[in-house]
C-alpha cells in the first residue's frame, strides 16, 4: 500500500539535490540559459533518447564515454544544440566537460545536454566562463527550469512524495521523485522533442530504472504531438542516488508515469501557438499496435490540428485520417465524438450535433474519440495527445534563429 503526496521544490525537493540557472551571455538580455543539477552522492542513470539519426553531439559525447557510468552532475545549455557539428561538437562537449570537473573537483563523470538551434558549434568560452556562478550549494529549481526554456512560453517542474505502508497500515518508509522539463517545438509522438531530467531518491534497482522508464515513455512522451517533427536533441535522463532506502517497484512505476504524464501534458499546453490541448482516443481497434498508430495519426494530423484551431467540428478530417493511416477500420463500424457528443455512428450522420460540438471545441482542453468496433479488447486502445496548430505556430518558427 502507499500514497502519493505532491510537493512544492521541484527537484530540489529531494535532499541533497542543488540546482540553479545563470546567464552565459548565450540569449539576450542577460535571460538565463545555463543551468545545473548536482547531487552529493553519486547516482545510476538510466536513459532514452532521439530516434533522429542525426543524434546531437552531447548524446553521442555520452553514448561513447559515460553510458553505465554514475554521475552526480547534469550541465544543460540553451540557445545551441550542437547538433550536426560532427566530431567537432563532441569534442567541444569533452573540453567543456573537463574544464568543469577542474573548476569543481568533486564533479565526477559530469553530463552534458543541450537544446536549441542546430547547426552552429557551442560558444565553449562563454559556457566556460560561466562556471564561476556556480553554486554548488543552490537550491534554485525555478531558476534551474527557467533556464532551460526555448521557446517555452512557461517553466515545467513537478515533485511528489510516495509514502509506503505495509499491510497492517503501518508506515514502511518514504521517498520521492521530482523532475523538470522543456518542450514547446518539434513535437511529435516518437520519443518527442524535449529534455526532461528526473531525480529520486528511491532505492531502485538499475535494472528497474531502465524497464519502468522504458515503460513509462510509452503512454507520455511518445504519446504527444505538437507539430510531427522529431528533434536530433530528445533526451529523458533518469538518476538515483538511492538515499532514502525505501522502494517499491508498484508505486514508483505509478508515480514516474505521473511525473512524465504530467510533464507530457505540459509541454502539449506549451506548443508553440497553442491554444488548446486534445486528447486523442482510439479504442476497439484490431490490437493495441493499430489502436496506437490511429491516436498518434490524429495527433500528427495538420488538417485536424487546424480544425481544432478554429474550432470546426470537420469530423471528416478524423475519418480520413484514420482511412489513410493504415490500419484495419470500417465505416458502417466506426463511431466518433467530440467530448461526449456523437457526430457519426455507423454511417449515421449528427448534423444537429455540430452547434454543440463546436462549443466543446472551444474549451482549452476536450477528447475526440474514435470508436473503430473492431474488437471488444479493453487492450486495443490508446489515447495520445496533441494540440492545434494555428498563426503563431509559423511566426515563432519562421525566426526562430534570429
Amino acid at each position: 500500500m502507499f500514497d502519493i503526496t505532491p510537493i512544492k521544490g521541484g527537484i530540489t525537493a529531494i535532499d541533497e539535490v542543488y540546482c540553479d540557472g545563470v546567464s552565459a551571455g548565450l540569449k539576450p538580455n542577460n535571460a538565463l540559459d545555463i543551468a545545473f543539477i548536482y547531487t552529493k552522492n553519486l547516482c545510476n542513470v538510466e536513459t532514452i533518447f532521439t530516434n533522429n539519426l542525426f543524434r546531437a553531439a552531447p548524446i553521442e559525447y555520452f553514448l561513447e564515454n559515460s553510458k553505465d557510468k554514475q554521475s552526480n552532475f547534469i550541465l544543460i545549455n540553451t540557445k545551441n544544440a550542437n547538433a550536426m557539428t560532427g566530431e567537432r561538437g563532441k569534442s567541444d562537449v569533452g573540453e567543456i566537460l573537463e574544464e568543469l570537473k577542474k573548476t569543481f573537483p568533486k564533479i565526477v563523470n559530469p553530463i552534458m545536454s543541450s537544446t536549441g538551434v542546430i547547426g552552429q558549434y557551442l560558444p565553449k568560452e562563454k559556457i566556460v566562463d560561466s562556471f564561476k556562478l556556480f553554486n554548488l550549494k543552490a537550491k534554485n529549481s525555478i531558476n534551474a527550469s527557467n533556464a532551460i526554456l526555448t521557446t517555452d512560453r512557461f517553466n515545467k517542474e513537478i515533485a511528489l512524495r510516495v509514502d509506503l505502508f505495509d499491510d497492517n497500515n503501518i508506515p514502511s518508509g518514504s521517498f520521492k521523485i521530482a523532475a523538470m522539463a522543456k518542450g514547446a517545438g518539434m513535437i511529435e509522438p516518437n520519443m518527442a522533442t524535449m529534455l526532461c531530467f528526473i531525480i529520486t531518491d528511491a532505492n531502485i534497482p538499475k535494472n528497474d530504472m531502465k524497464t519502468i522508464l522504458n515503460k513509462c515513455v510509452s503512454t507520455t512522451f511518445n504519446a504527444i504531438s505538437v507539430d510531427g517533427d522529431t528533434s536530433t536533441n530528445d533526451s529523458i535522463f533518469l538518476l538515483s542516488n538511492q538515499n532514502s532506502n525505501a522502494y517499491d517497484k508498484e508505486a514508483f512505476e505509478i508515480a514516474l508515469e505521473m511525473v512524465m504524464k504530467k510533464l507530457s501534458i505540459d509541454i502539449v499546453s506549451d506548443g508553440e501557438g497553442s491554444t488548446k490541448v486534445v486528447a486523442f482516443e482510439v479504442k476497439n481497434a484490431l490490437n493495441k499496435s493499430e489502436a496506437i498508430k490511429a491516436s498518434k495519426a490524429l495527433s500528427n494530423s495538420l488538417l485536424v490540428k487546424t480544425a481544432i484551431f478554429g474550432g470546426d467540428p470537420n469530423w471528416g478530417r478524423i475519418a480520413s485520417t484514420i482511412g489513410s493511416c493504415g490500419i484495419k477500420a470500417n465505416a458502417k463500424k466506426l463511431k466518433i465524438y467530440i467530448g461526449e457528443i456523437p457526430i457519426y455512428e455507423c454511417e449515421k450522420i449528427y448534423f444537429e450535433n455540430e452547434t454543440k460540438a463546436a462549443k466543446e471545441m472551444q474549451k482549452d482542453s476536450f477528447k475526440i474519440t474514435c470508436d473503430l468496433g473492431i474488437s471488444e479488447d479493453i487492450e486495443s486502445s490508446f489515447i495520445a495527445y496533441g494540440c492545434d496548430l494555428g498563426h503563431k505556430y509559423v511566426e515563432i518558427n519562421s525566426d526562430y534563429r534570429s
